[in-house]
């Protein structure tokens, strides 16, 4: 059987006639630890990856030759690591040109990454940087100072202007939102936070963009325990769609959002049922907020908190069909860390997967990056890890229906297609299904009608 078959299913028509119905076989997951940093490489990944073919680039705050950043590549397998730039040192009386401890994840156009360093540059305020895929090219776009300082989150594309956020940079001493050109030219401090309550209105997270709209989570807040908020790409149209009020809908969000059709879904650190943090979802008109899933209370564990399911995710979701997957810095059985799922209308919360401390790594603050059924993140204790997690292989389930078959399997199981055969014996020839799923009830469903030729379907990634 080929290696690229996840899932196969034996359907001759006789047993359908009969009523019988066989199922997929579904596989557990399994946790691989990629690469372990050892310092000169890079040390302590805050930030998520991404993926660009078989290869993800990433960030680290320290390490790299001079022990302030760096950032790397990896094959998804973990072999070929390299450290594509080394942060040169920085001191506060001493700036330098490059910018120093990149904690924000980078995002890729064509060949060229672009990031943001938090501190260094020309004003110590931290960079705006861009960097070729091979490692060339290093090149300082701007350097953050009074007008924007200390980015914390990597940053949106659109076109050529790329958008960010700092934690500082205004008269005030809070956070801004900045626009700037992927040439480097046309900086611009499209919002600044406003003093409330006393307390600092700043945005650890990045944005997302959709049509003219940008959407980010703060600090701050009429409550000062964090909101959700909206401006338009041109600095217009500032909106604060949501503020926490730290009770059971949850405080302090320090991830980013997504968006999925009209619907926003994110993360808070602090609050909810157990003071653990929520996974929460809101439209994006600011109105139908619902608290999703709050994380449970644990018992003292060391300077953590152990428990089932999770933490203090410090992080966005991911989307892939009805289910959202994220991390959590602290819980699950060794008060390590989680990697967590759960669905869209808040049921099905799984944790799948407990951290050790060991050789897997320990809190996860950046999110997941998903590719076909497995994946990919980062885990900062220590030097730091990157690591894969495969998902349970899809059930593809075949119940006969009158003169039809339905078949059906989960819609977080992204890249797989159906296919069929009449015939096992070598080398059989695989066809990938004339009609393509319809959602029905959460699951990608196909209605085929029975022929007289036996049937063998799978699914294949």
């Amino acid at each position: 059987m080929e290696a690229h078959v996840r899932d196969l299913v034996v359907l001759p028509v006789l047993m359908v006639g009969l009523g019988l119905v066989l199922s997929g076989r579904t596989a557990a997951q399994t946790f691989t630890t990629l690469h372990s940093f050892g310092g000169g490489d890079g040390a302590i990944p805050f930030a998520g990856l991404i993926l660009s073919g078989n290869t993800l680039y990433g960030t680290t705050m320290r390490g790299g030759s001079s022990g302030y950043g760096a950032v790397f590549r990896v094959n998804t397998d973990g072999t070929g690591f390299t450290n594509l730039h080394s942060f040169p040192p920085f001191a506060i009386d001493s700036p330098n040109s490059d910018g120093a401890y990149p904690t924000g994840g980078l995002i890729l156009s064509g060949n060229t990454l672009y990031g943001t360093a938090f501190e260094g540059g020309s004003f110590g305020g931290g960079t705006v940087f861009a960097l070729n895929t091979d490692g060339t090219g290093f090149t300082n776009l701007h350097s953050l100072g009074n007008d924007a300082a200390y980015p914390c989150a990597g940053l949106v594309l659109s076109g050529n202007t790329l958008y960010g956020t700092t934690l500082s940079g205004n008269s005030y001493g809070n956070g801004t939102v900045f626009t700037i050109g992927t040439n480097g030219t046309g900086f611009v401090r499209l919002h600044s936070f406003d003093v409330l309550g006393g307390v600092t209105n700043s945005s650890y997270a990045g944005l997302i963009l959709s049509a003219a709209t940008l959407y980010g989570t703060a600090f701050g807040g009429s409550q000062d325990v964090g909101s959700v908020f909206k401006l338009n790409t041109d600095g217009m149209g500032f909106t604060n769609l949501y503020s926490f009020d730290g009770g059971s809908d949850g405080a302090h969000p320090a991830g980013g959002l997504i968006l999925s059709a009209n619907t926003l879904y994110g993360t808070t650190t602090a609050g909810g049922g157990s003071g653990n943090g929520t996974v929460f979802k809101i439209n994006a008109d600011g109105t139908g907020f619902t608290n999703l899933y709050s994380f449970t209370a644990g018992a003292s564990c060391g300077y953590s908190v152990c428990n089932r399911d999770g933490a203090m995710p410090r992080a966005g979701l991911i989307l892939s069909g009805n289910t959202l997957y994220g991390t959590a810095v602290e819980g699950g059985s060794s008060g390590n860390g989680t990697v967590f799922a759960v669905n869209t209308d808040g049921t099905g919360f799984t944790n799948l997967y407990s951290f050790t401390g060991g050789s897997d790594g320990a809190y996860p603050w950046a999110a997941l990056v998903l590719c076909g059924n497995t994946l990919y993140g980062t885990a900062s204790s220590g030097y730091g890890t990157v690591f894969s997690l495969s998902l349970p292989l899809p059930r593809l389930t075949i119940i006969p229906s009158g003169a039809n078959v339905i078949l059906a399997w989960p819609t977080n199981a992204t890249g797989f297609t159906l296919q069929s055969t009449t015939n096992l014996v070598s080398p059989a020839i695989w066809a990938t299904n004339s009609t393509a799923p319809a959602v029905v009830n959460g699951q990608n469903t196909v209605t085929n009608p029975i022929t007289g030729t036996r049937q063998f379907y799978r699914l294949s990634q």
